[in-house]
């Protein structure tokens, strides 16, 4: 996954900008970013505050990494079953 060039407080503000009447086309010009990515950004992060938008974004992080911890204890199981009954 890609990591974001855009910090929580970057992000928030940019979303605080559409919300006091900046159209999308002067906000993506402006920073640099696609519609699309403005859109998404709004979509998962509209309403929430800086601290709160870090937050969320240190919760991705983490179950990602608990996602691939998972996936390495599921695969070391599978080879030590295969193992066990090869022996068998």
């Amino acid at each position: 996954m890609k990591k974001s060039t855009f910090t929580a407080t970057q992000i928030a503000g940019i979303l605080k900008e559409f919300d006091l009447g900046k159209s999308v086309e002067e906000i993506s010009r402006e920073h640099g970013i696609s519609r699309a990515a403005f859109y998404k950004w709004r979509q998962r992060y509209g309403g929430m505050e800086a601290k709160e938008l870090k937050r969320v974004k240190e919760l991705e992080e983490e179950n990602a990494k608990l996602k691939r911890m998972y996936a390495n204890l599921a695969l070391e199981l599978e080879t030590a079953k295969y193992i066990i009954e090869k022996k068998l």
